[in-house]
């Protein structure tokens, strides 16, 4: 049985829009005129009247974090109390006294950003964090997810008394008489999540259903997500959560798990038990290694070639050696996987991009696919180098909200002017996907477009940061789904509505290409497909 979808305004892969399409079995049979699809019709073929709205395939995050984002939702929402401390410390009493959290018992927070505090303006210290509970570990995570800060109650049930060695690739804060402040960055971070109780593979089961029904909402019908450290589990169980959902049918986001696996002895292992780019289903498969290359801007912690501007000698965090990626990335790409690399910095850049050109020497391979997760702090020569190596740019167009408020003050106005490059990317060939790391921002495809389209904040009337890096909304709809789909080796599978590609789709509230730039976060998804079938509907 076929449905014919009709009467709509249908964005299929490019424009013009075409007014229909019909969809059989799961996937796409044809897109055209309403002429041309209700010509389809045969007894038993439903029949829908799209009633002018507009039509398109389902978005694609291309770089989020599945299970850390249902892990999120239990903890307390800072992202929505992070205009003061003040807010944030009522919030997380409000969360313990509305949850019965028993004394002894961990109380998390996450998405808070110290840069919109109106009465304080660093991240928060055990002093601060005291104000929330003597009585119970106090853990909260800034939105960049590369900083957090304990109270003193963690401290000392975590014994972590300023005697501990500073970790490699990451730091914990400690004041003038060598005591932790509470504050930890980066690869430090793993001293606090190394304390967290262990999850069972059904409370990871729990957190992708959590994350994958608000996902649908906002019409995400695909995530490249970075799951296999989220939690305190093992990789084992987190696969095994993915294939145990879709196996009992409730799986309704398609994965391409970006697979961190850090030491290389373990990443032989995981290879060896036939993990590798590719392997999987529809609904779940492996895509790249994963590796994490420096920290966040906001945090101060993004590896810069220089120091930054308004901290002058500091540099950040390099979370690798120059060594530990050429051994990382060159057992992967030997091996034929793909290779995904976290990169704000144009510091940390440098040295990827040496282990990339070393890898790809090594062992040459036309169709690579490898790339640098984020792209923001970048200079003209590592651009043409990315184009040179065939690399992908995982963009996050969204950090433009925040990012442009600081990005010049962190880096100076030389470096502020090459950075966050995405149209020239595009205009040298490299293929730029889009996405929202979420949690670190909510995965709303509308409002990564907005920001594309703009280059400003979406709620702030500013001159936009370099403009002449924005793309047309036909280009940041691209950036959503057929970049995506590239990304993934699956241009030909998905991120079209086109005969023969997967079925997934999504009705928007309005059309983009009639609505002010500025408005573009306004429209909403009333309907989420995926395979055909309906899994949200506002």
């Amino acid at each position: 049985m076929k449905q014919l979808y009709y009467n709509g305004k249908v964005f299929t892969d490019k424009l013009p829009l075409v007014s229909a399409f019909a969809v059989e079995d799961g996937k796409f049979v044809l897109s055209g005129t309403d002429e041309a699809i209700l010509a389809l019709y045969a007894e038993g073929d439903e029949k829908i009247d799209l009633e002018g709205k507009f039509v398109v395939a389902g978005f694609i995050d291309s770089h989020m974090h599945v299970v850390n984002y249902g892990s999120a939702m239990e903890c307390c929402d800072l992202m929505s109390n992070t205009s003061s401390l003040e807010a944030l410390i009522d919030a997380m009493k409000k969360f313990i006294a509305d949850n019965e959290i028993p004394a002894g018992q961990i109380v998390k927070g996450r998405g808070f950003n110290h840069d919109y505090f109106c009465d304080y303006d660093q991240i928060p210290t055990r002093e601060e964090l005291d104000k929330i509970s003597t009585e119970h570990p106090v853990v909260i995570v800034r939105c960049c997810g590369h900083a957090l800060a304990v109270n003193t109650y963690a401290l000392e049930k975590f014994g972590i008394d300023g005697t501990q060695p500073q970790i490699d690739g990451g730091q914990y804060d400690v004041d003038e008489n060598g005591k932790p402040t509470g504050v930890f960055r980066d690869a430090a971070m793993g001293m606090i999540y190394s304390q967290q109780p262990e999850v069972t593979k059904d409370d990871v089961k729990r957190m992708i259903l959590t994350a994958q029904k608000l996902l649908n909402s906002y019409g995400v019908t695909s995530a490249h997500t970075d799951d296999l450290t989220s939690v305190a589990i093992g990789y084992e169980d987190v696969i095994a959560a993915y294939k145990e959902l879709e196996a009992e049918g409730k799986m309704t986001i398609r994965v391409y798990e970006q697979s961190q696996v850090t030491d290389p002895e373990e990443l032989k292992k995981f290879l060896a038990k036939g993990y590798n780019t590719g392997v999987g289903t529809d609904h779940f498969k492996i895509g790249p290694l994963k590796l994490l290359g420096d920290g966040s801007l906001g945090a101060r912690t993004a590896y810069l070639a220089g120091e930054y501007a308004d901290a002058p000698g500091e540099k950040g965090l390099a979370i690798f050696t120059q060594e530990q990626f050429d051994e990382l990335i060159g057992i992967a790409h030997s091996n034929g996987m793909q290779v995904a690399i976290h990169a704000i910095g144009d510091g940390i850049l440098d040295m990827i991009l040496n282990s990339y050109e070393k890898a790809f020497a090594e062992n040459p391979r036309k169709d690579h696919r490898s790339g640098i997760v984020h792209v923001q702090i970048t200079r003209p020569d590592q651009l043409e180098k990315m184009k040179k190596l065939g690399l992908h740019a995982y963009i996050q167009s969204i950090f433009i909200d925040y990012d442009s408020h600081i990005v010049e003050a962190r880096v100076g106005e030389k470096l502020a002017k090459s950075s966050y490059s995405f149209h020239t990317l595009r205009k040298m060939g490299v293929h730029v996907s889009n996405g929202t790391d979420c949690p670190v921002e909510m995965p709303i495809a509308m409002k990564g477009i907005q920001c594309a389209v703009t280059r400003q904040p979406i709620s702030e009337d500013i001159p936009p940061y370099r403009p002449e890096e924005a793309m047309t909304v036909e280009e940041a709809l691209q950036s959503y789904t057929t970049e995506g789909a590239h990304a993934a080796f699956e241009e030909n599978v998905k991120g079209k509505i086109k005969a023969g590609y997967l079925a997934d789709f999504v009705i928007l509230s309005q059309n983009p290409f009639e609505v002010a730039p500025n408005k573009l976060a306004t429209i909403v998804p009333e309907k989420t497909f995926v395979g055909g079938k309906l899994v949200y509907e506002k």
